[in-house]
């Protein structure tokens, strides 16, 4: 089962665990018109790789992710990143889920109106 993590717990949740990283998985597209997570601020490191447009996108992550970090999947709104959080479990990574997303949900603000640091 994916851990649902809200925008409102992640800075809670970094300063309780360790080896934390933010994979945002929206397109190039999103990240440049709507904006990006700046979690440089928070003592993180953010990686941008896509799910939708990356046939090989678990691949992709393991080039860039090591197994030994937690992954913070976002997407806009939730629903990308849980599949993306899935897919990573799947190959023994430990990946939770940014439930309201990037933007928001609809129930809870997301990263970017929540005021979490955004590029």
């Amino acid at each position: 089962m994916i851990k649902q993590i809200k925008s409102s717990e992640i800075k809670k949740y970094i300063d309780l665990n360790q080896n934390i990283v933010l994979l945002d998985v929206r397109t190039e597209e999103e990240w440049n018109s709507v904006g990006r997570p700046n979690s440089a601020n928070l003592g993180i490191k953010t990686f941008f790789i896509t799910i939708s447009q990356d046939p090989n996108f678990v691949e992709s992550v393991k080039k860039e992710i090591d197994k030994k970090n937690q992954i913070l999947v976002m997407c806009a709104a939730g629903g990308r990143s849980i599949i993306a959080a899935q897919l990573l479990q799947n190959e023994g990574y430990i990946a939770h889920n940014i439930s309201d997303g990037f933007n928001g949900n609809g129930q809870d603000p997301g990263w970017k109106n929540f005021g979490l640091p955004t590029k």
